[in-house]
């Protein structure tokens, strides 16, 4: 019975504020988009990373993406995720790593398996359940958050709701502003060839 109790008290003891729930998944997603999509496909959703990378040299590197991605299971145990919530990440990572011993197709595949996403996606919903955190801008751009928050110490500026939206999502408006600039270049594109074809 005072086992069960001490072992009770330990658990609660070991249960994060929501912020130190909110940094720990940060971590693993600057974790994930380094392993699994640190440079994306033009055109994509998919990325390729150092786990892709690692694969490209036989066995050691593939051993090695492997020990690398024990990483994000480690992330996983701090915000309390069961384990066997984890079990089909671990499966996938191993996967990852037997799937890279294959040559040249092994890197291929190696590509569209990112196990540490998997963990990632794992330890998210875990903690949208147990934590009450329902934003996932800490994820999507965990490097951009980080920087913020720490700005935010040191600056009431970087307090600011406005200034704060704004950085979290200069990716968002760079996309954007490219995609206007984009569009633009296709519209005088097509006037100076309509014209150009006029003129014949």
């Amino acid at each position: 019975m005072s086992n069960n109790l001490s072992m009770s008290n330990n658990l609660q003891q070991q249960k994060l504020t929501q912020q130190q729930a909110i940094a720990v998944e940060r971590d693993l997603a600057k974790f994930a988009n380094t392993m699994d999509s640190l440079v994306r496909i033009p055109f994509t959703k998919q990325g390729v990373g150092a786990d892709a990378a690692l694969s490209t040299v036989p066995f050691a590197g593939d051993i090695a993406g492997f020990v690398l991605t024990l990483y994000a299971f480690k992330k996983a145990k701090e915000v309390g995720v069961p384990a066997a919530k984890l079990t089909p990440a671990i499966k996938w990572a191993i996967a990852d790593m037997l799937v890279g011993f294959v040559p040249v197709l092994g890197t291929l595949i190696d590509i569209f398996i990112r196990p540490s996403r998997k963990a990632l996606d794992i330890v998210h919903q875990h903690i949208r359940d147990e934590y009450q955190v329902q934003s996932d801008i800490h994820v999507v751009h965990p490097f951009l958050h980080e920087s913020l928050e720490q700005k935010q110490q040191n600056s009431a500026f970087w307090r600011n709701p406005v200034v704060s939206w704004l950085w979290l999502h200069i990716p968002d408006i760079l996309g954007l502003v490219f995609l206007l600039g984009f569009v633009l270049l296709m519209v005088l594109g097509g006037q100076w060839l309509w014209q150009w074809l006029q003129n014949l």
